[in-house]
């Protein structure tokens, strides 16, 4: 499958998140989502990664943006790192069933890994893709420029 790219309606998808909530992208219409993929939980850049979208989360909200947390970890998992990280309001989604079917479907999925890449993904109000970035695995996102991106910069 092809990388997720600008332009392209991004596929829906339900996913539980640490709560055990289901997570249905479509229902975020009317509102930007921000997609942020880290590898595996339980490591030290991906939790930079998403304690960083919760310090940020009024940012956020401001922009009418919604920061989800994406990785192939199940969701007992997430919701203990959750916990742990004290990220009590961005929600992390599990894509551990078909595992890392979600990532699969935005071309993310690192086969001879069996995780995803690092990546941010930037939805419209519309479910059309306004900016794709992918990292190398050690590299942690700069908020900044995701938030920029949010705020409808370049």
């Amino acid at each position: 499958m092809n990388r997720i790219a600008v332009g392209d309606i991004a596929p829906d998808f339900v996913l539980k998140d640490n709560r055990v909530q289901e997570v249905r992208l479509s229902d975020y219409r009317g509102k930007k989502v921000l997609l942020s993929w880290h590898p595996l939980a339980w490591t030290g850049v991906c939790a930079n990664q998403m304690k960083a979208l919760e310090e940020n989360l009024a940012e956020f909200e401001k922009y009418n943006t919604v920061p989800l947390g994406m990785s192939i970890d199940s969701y007992p998992s997430k919701n203990a790192w959750a916990k742990e990280l004290g990220v009590a309001n961005v929600k992390l989604l599990a894509d551990f069933w078909p595992h890392g079917k979600v990532a699969q479907d935005y071309g993310l999925f690192l086969e001879e890994k069996g995780f995803s890449e690092r990546a941010n993904v930037l939805i419209d109000e519309e479910g059309k893709v306004i900016w794709v970035k992918t990292y190398d695995i050690p590299e942690l996102p700069d908020i900044q420029e995701v938030l920029t991106m949010v705020r409808g910069g370049k």
